[in-house]
C-alpha cells in the first residue's frame, strides 16, 4: 500500500457500536495467524486473546479515557487509547490493521494523538508500556522520540484476559516522551 497521510484519515472517539469491530481489529493486529501479515504480531510470545468486548467497552465509557478510532476510506483501520493521568497521558491499545502496517498510519496516528493530549488535556508527557522483549516495536517508538525508562512491571501471568504467555520472561517496560 502507498503511504497514508494524516489528512487521508478520519479520527473520532469510539462509541459502544464500535466495540466488536475494535476487538476484531486489535486481535487481528496482535494474535493468531492473521497478525503475522503485519509486523506488530505477538503471536510468537502470547496465545489467546489480546482484549475482549468488556475491556474495550470499559475504555470507551471511562470519563478519563478516549478510544480514538481511525477510519480510512470509510472503514475502521486503527485505534488507540488515550487516558488523562494528571500532567501526562497514557497511550495504549494501539492497533493498526495488519494489511495496512508499513504505510505510515502508525506515525500519523501517534503524532495526532500526541497533539490531541497536549491541546485537550495540557499533557506534557506521553507514557506507554510495551512488552520488554518486543525490541522491534520499542525501536519503532524510540524513532518517534520515546525513551526507555528501565522501569518495568510484571506481566499478569495467570490472567488469560491478557493472553497466554509462551515464555517466562515477559514484563512491561515504561516508555516516555516529552511533548513540546
Amino acid at each position: 500500500m502507498d503511504t497514508v497521510t494524516e489528512s487521508a484519515l478520519t479520527f473520532r472517539d469510539a462509541v459502544d457500536a464500535d466495540v466488536d469491530a475494535l476487538v476484531a481489529l486489535i486481535e487481528s493486529a496482535y494474535r493468531g495467524d492473521s497478525s503475522r501479515t503485519g509486523w506488530t504480531t505477538e503471536a510468537d510470545i502470547l496465545e489467546g486473546q489480546r482484549t475482549d468486548p468488556e475491556g474495550v467497552r470499559e475504555v470507551v465509557e471511562s470519563p478519563d479515557s478516549r478510544l480514538l478510532t481511525v477510519e480510512h476510506e470509510g472503514r475502521v483501520v486503527a485505534c488507540c487509547q488515550l487516558e488523562h493521568r494528571g500532567d501526562h497521558a497514557y497511550f495504549g491499545m494501539f492497533a493498526v490493521s495488519p494489511e495496512l502496517q508499513g504505510a505510515g498510519l502508525g506515525k500519523a496516528i501517534i503524532a495526532y494523538a500526541e497533539r490531541l493530549v497536549r491541546e485537550t488535556w495540557g499533557a506534557n508527557e506521553m507514557h506507554m508500556t510495551v512488552i520488554s522483549v518486543r525490541e522491534d516495536l520499542i525501536a519503532w517508538y524510540e524513532r518517534r522520540g520515546y525513551r526507555r525508562t528501565g522501569r518495568t512491571t510484571p506481566f499478569p501471568y495467570g490472567d488469560e484476559r491478557f493472553g497466554i504467555p509462551l515464555r517466562a520472561d515477559l514484563r512491561f517496560e515504561l516508555l516516555v516522551k516529552e511533548l513540546a
